[in-house]
């Protein structure tokens, strides 16, 4: 299990050193991935741990608390793919008003010297951090060599000639591109969390869901045909709705898988939610009938879609 910490304030947690890499790991896709094995690898040939560190809240939600940026992953799950890369500890740093007054060089000293004693750092093109975003790759350079670090930066990750970039992979979600997403990703979007009680209103009209809370801005929204990880061995078929649920005046994102043919109990239970097609926008039904006739028609034609989709799979 990794070693989970949220401050640059405390004593040595590796005196003996460490090397760290550094990003927002937003989704952690190909690009983040490169970038945190490189430093997985380095670390086992020093001997050392490999540290990953992010921030949480992301400072750009920070900077625009009116009107946040959407988020691919939230914080525990990209803790649990962070954890799966390999590293040995996770900086999970407060994102907060403290956070942002600090100066390049003080989060240099406190966390990269003081706290991590990193013999290496690693970061990715045009990474940069402190106040006024002054800290970049020179800055780093330059300080380690007073400092006893070397810092570094990956090139670029392409896949056939596109380069690999979180706000790309927002837009295809957006657009429903969900195979192209995945490529990027290196596999497929799934949202992932553990199953709490709605009020319970699509099992009145016949279609019971497992819910996941998602309390940030959500990168796409609307109905999906989608399969259900982690009730059985295999995905389960389903079709999914992630919005606000405008028909029944709802507010905050909320998504809604329905679970084709089952019967049981998910509550509590940690799930992943994987999209595989976009059915349609979400809107605002007259009442109650209306969204049930919709949703017959989304069932019918998600179990089709999935159908297709497995029959591609096992080809």
């Amino acid at each position: 299990m990794s070693r989970l910490f949220r401050s640059v304030e405390g004593g040595a947690l590796f005196p003996h050193g460490s090397v760290v890499c550094i990003g927002a790991f937003d989704g952690l896709h190909l690009g983040h991935r490169a970038l945190v094995r490189h430093a997985v690898a380095r670390a086992r040939a020093l001997g050392v741990p490999a540290v990953a560190v992010a921030f949480e809240p992301l400072p750009r939600e920070f900077f625009a608390q009116g009107r946040p940026p959407p988020r691919l992953t939230l914080a525990r799950g990209k803790v649990e793919m962070l954890r799966e890369l390999g590293v040995d500890a996770i900086g999970l740093l407060r994102f907060d008003a403290r956070m942002a007054a600090m100066q390049a060089e003080d989060f240099v000293q406190r966390l990269l010297v003081q706290r991590l004693s990193a013999r290496e750092v690693w970061i990715g093109p045009e990474f940069q951090f402190g106040n006024r975003r002054r800290g970049n790759l020179a800055l780093l350079q330059q300080m380690g060599a007073q400092l006893g670090f070397q810092a570094n930066e990956i090139e670029p990750v392409h896949l056939r000639g596109e380069r690999i970039s979180s706000t790309r992979i927002r837009q295809l979600l957006l657009a429903g591109d969900f195979d192209h997403a995945s490529d990027l990703l290196g596999r497929p979007y799934a949202i992932s969390g553990r199953v709490v009680r709605g009020r319970q209103l699509g099992r009145t009209l016949g279609y019971p869901t497992a819910n996941l809370r998602f309390p940030k801005t959500p990168a796409l929204s609307g109905i999906y045909a989608t399969l259900v990880h982690g009730v059985f061995e295999q995905p389960w078929p389903s079709v999914s709705s992630f919005g606000t649920r405008p028909t029944v005046d709802g507010v905050e994102p909320l998504l809604e898988a329905h679970l084709f043919d089952f019967q049981g109990d998910l509550y509590g239970r940690h799930i992943d939610v994987e999209f595989v097609a976009k059915l349609r926008d979400e809107e605002k039904f007259n009442d109650l009938a209306a969204l049930t006739d919709q949703m017959h028609r989304d069932a019918e034609q998600a179990r089709a879609i999935l159908s297709e989709h497995r029959l591609r799979a096992t080809a």
